[in-house]
């Protein structure tokens, strides 16, 4: 097991899940809201076409959710 966090909250996740996945595992189905409207966001198409499941990642943005894989210590926020 390995832990990162989503938003400050700390997540304990497998190694080999995806972001998405193992946000997905503590029950949060929301990865962002939207700029304009704050409409909420989270996967769509779980392959990295869509886009919707955009996050930062230590200070990356515009991460896809659905195609990282969680590494220990990762920051994660929408």
């Amino acid at each position: 097991m390995i832990s990162f966090t989503f938003n400050n909250q700390k997540i304990e996740a497998i190694e080999g899940m995806t972001i998405a996945a193992a946000i997905f595992s503590t029950g949060e189905k929301v990865l962002r809201q939207t700029r304009f409207g704050g409409d909420d966001r989270s996967i769509f198409c779980g392959i990295g076409i869509c886009w919707d499941c955009v996050v930062t990642v230590d200070g990356v943005i515009n991460q896809r959710a659905c195609l990282i894989q969680v590494s220990d210590g990762m920051v994660v926020t929408s």
